[in-house]
């Protein structure tokens, strides 16, 4: 399963989003550092959900790391996140 996929199924899983996109990024970061060939090194993730209407954005920050996990979060570069209720 790709990384892009694990992303999706952990935000799906933890949040039942209304809105939810993972983009693997990474080739318009070629050259920089973290790329990695083949991709899934830097992503973007643009997620609504009803949970987060109460959560500041430090909180809704730390809860997308904490859905997503240690194990994954290590495995990627850069994780820009766009979150909203």
């Amino acid at each position: 399963m790709s990384i892009t996929q694990e992303i999706e199924n952990k935000l799906r899983e933890a949040f039942a989003p209304s809105r939810l996109e993972v983009v693997d990024d990474s080739e318009s970061h070629r050259g920089h550092g973290g790329y990695q060939e083949g991709g899934e090194s830097h992503f973007n993730v643009a997620i609504s959900a009803p949970v987060f209407a109460d959560m500041s954005r430090i909180q809704r920050h730390r809860a997308v790391h904490a859905a997503i996990g240690p194990d994954l979060i290590g495995r990627i570069h850069a994780l820009a996140l766009d979150i909203s209720a």
